[in-house]
């Protein structure tokens, strides 16, 4: 087969294009496979590709910022979008010649917007795979009645996560879909795994509101005042890099707390450590929940929707706290740095039940999925019969969807007014 991907843009850094990079490029190895940049904005992608995947791009930032077409708005990328202000226009043009003149049998798309395009401008003999890398909740009511009317264009709709997977079959009722969940990768790491000695705590990840690393300083302050020779080490950059440098220094950890910049790839910096941290108050996956875990490491992680709960074992390979509790966090951070025996038997839990995650039964998963679309297209036929969710459940969520939407663009015109 020939798969392609639609990507918002390969030369970044996140989550979504790690987890693309990773399932292409298995997949490369049976089948032919593109990526496909919607945006450029450097000359080399941030993260290596393999040779054996195709990359070329729509719009070239660096030649097309101000092109008249990318000054006015986008009408099919959906307005209610997070990334809405980034399309055009000429992105809509561009995605929907891509689309109309492609030579692949499967198209999957990476994100809600992308989804969209796919959805309404894909050809007939095109097998049509949309990816939710969010989930359900964390879309607002306006784009979700979007989504709700152009997803049943698809012909598959994965989800990260089971509960997510069953939140769409609940309350989107997508008729002919097959919603299935599909845990993202991580390749098999290339360097042994830690041992559990170095007495670090490793965390990585955009430094942002979401991810809580002033939690995670915060409860780290107790385990310093316990066991001073211990480290924690952040990983990222962002927006609350100077908050958290002040808060270091106001906490008086600076011989233990590190903000470490951006590294590419992380594993050479898991492997260092022996415990791995993530505070987030939501997490669609945890992608570095399982890279750590991969190389070796029990991560202590908030146990918020929906990701965590579905790596990690409490008490097994690692261990799951309330959300925002501080103390809950900071104990079973000391549980595992004070026992060592513990810490070293969780480790290989962390490692075997992380194989669940290495590229190739994901991959198998996934080209399931996949051939069973592009065959249900070639028959015209689609992948599934009738809906999977509930009719009742899934017209009330549309019916709030809709009122919800409506409330909100009542206000944002009276506020309008009022400006």
């Amino acid at each position: 087969m020939k798969i392609s991907f639609l990507l918002h843009n390969a030369y970044g850094i996140g989550g979504t294009i790690t987890t693309t990079f990773n399932l292409a490029q298995t997949l490369a190895r049976r089948h032919e496979v593109e990526i496909i940049s919607v945006l450029r904005h450097r000359e080399l992608p941030t993260f290596v590709l393999d040779p054996r995947v195709s990359l070329r791009s729509l719009v070239d930032l660096r030649e097309d910022k101000e092109h008249p077409s990318h000054l006015r708005p986008a009408r099919v990328f959906p307005r209610s979008e997070y990334r809405y202000g980034q399309y055009s226009e000429l992105t809509d043009q561009r995605i929907a010649e891509a689309l109309a003149t492609t030579d692949a049998d499967a198209v999957i798309g990476t994100r809600p917007g992308l989804n969209v395009h796919l959805a309404r401008e894909a050809p007939g003999h095109v097998a049509r795979v949309g990816q939710e890398h969010l989930t359900l909740d964390k879309h607002s009511p306006r784009l979700r009645t979007a989504l709700r009317r152009a997803y049943r264009g698809l012909d598959v709709l994965t989800t990260v996560t089971e509960a997510d997977a069953a939140s769409y079959r609940r309350r989107m009722r997508l008729p002919g879909v097959r919603v299935e969940a599909l845990p993202n990768s991580v390749p098999d790491p290339a360097l042994p795994p830690a041992d559990g000695s170095a007495k670090v705590v490793v965390a990585a990840g955009r430094l942002v509101g979401l991810k809580r690393y002033d939690l995670l300083v915060e409860a780290f302050a107790a385990v310093a005042a316990k066991h001073p020779d211990w480290q924690l080490r952040i990983y990222g950059k962002g927006e609350e890099q100077d908050r958290l440098r002040r808060l270091i220094t106001d906490l008086r950890l600076w011989n233990n707390v590190f903000l470490m910049g951006p590294a590419a790839p992380m594993e050479a910096e898991w492997v260092k450590g022996s415990i791995g941290a993530a505070t987030s108050d939501f997490e669609p996956f945890g992608m570095t929940i399982v890279e750590a875990m991969r190389c070796g490491l029990p991560v202590v992680s908030t146990d918020c929707p929906h990701g965590p709960a579905e790596i990690i074992a409490d008490g097994v390979d690692g261990r799951l706290v309330p959300v925002g509790d501080r103390d809950a966090l900071a104990a079973a951070l000391l549980e595992l740095v004070g026992d060592d025996e513990l810490r070293r038997r969780m480790s290989r839990a962390a490692l075997e039940n992380a194989r669940r995650f290495a590229p190739e039964p994901v991959v198998e998963q996934a080209e399931g999925l996949i051939a069973e679309a592009v065959a249900a297209r070639r028959a015209g036929r689609p992948v599934v019969r009738g809906g999977q969710g509930a009719a009742l459940s899934a017209r009330g969520s549309a019916a709030r969807d809709t009122a919800l939407a409506a409330a909100s663009g009542a206000l944002r015109l009276v506020r309008k007014g009022r400006s």
